[in-house]
């Protein structure tokens, strides 16, 4: 696992877990069961420059009472930084000190792309919505992480 990924060491858990696509204009939320391993899109929270309207994850947090949060990290494909590792680096870690939860990294090279596709096979440009990519990569994010490791 590259460096960029760690925020804490990685640990069985046993209930919901939250999935974040970090974006500086929206943010997918995904929620997720240990149990299954499975995650369902939550919703998109819009941004500011990378600032979530803290109050709407507060809500999310407060209602789902999750035992870890993952937030897919991009990387290059050499497992270097990009422009917007920093940022989603700086997102978990504001994550972990608001809500006092473990967080966790996730590679999520080609994830938006992977939904794109999908929903393109599906039904063309339009069935692409860009609310729906978020939230569909962020559940991507999160069953990926719970497979690795759960």
């Amino acid at each position: 696992m590259p460096d960029l990924l760690l925020i804490d060491k990685p640990r069985i858990y046993e209930g919901i877990l939250l999935g974040f696509d970090f974006g500086l204009r929206r943010i997918g939320v995904a929620i997720g069961q240990t149990l299954t391993q499975q995650a369902s899109p939550l919703k998109t929270l819009m941004a500011q420059k990378g600032r979530p309207d803290w109050t709407h994850v507060d809500k999310i947090i407060k209602e789902w009472q999750p035992q870890a949060i993952i937030v897919g990290i991009p990387l290059n494909m050499d497992d270097t930084a990009q422009p917007l590792t920093h940022n989603a680096r700086t997102f978990a870690l504001q994550l972990k000190s608001r809500y006092k939860l473990p967080v966790h990294g996730m590679d999520e090279r080609l994830t938006s792309f992977e939904v794109r596709q999908s929903l393109f096979d599906q039904g063309g440009y339009r069935a692409i919505q860009k609310n729906q990519v978020d939230a569909l990569a962020a559940r991507i994010i999160l069953e990926e992480w719970m497979q690795m490791n759960l």
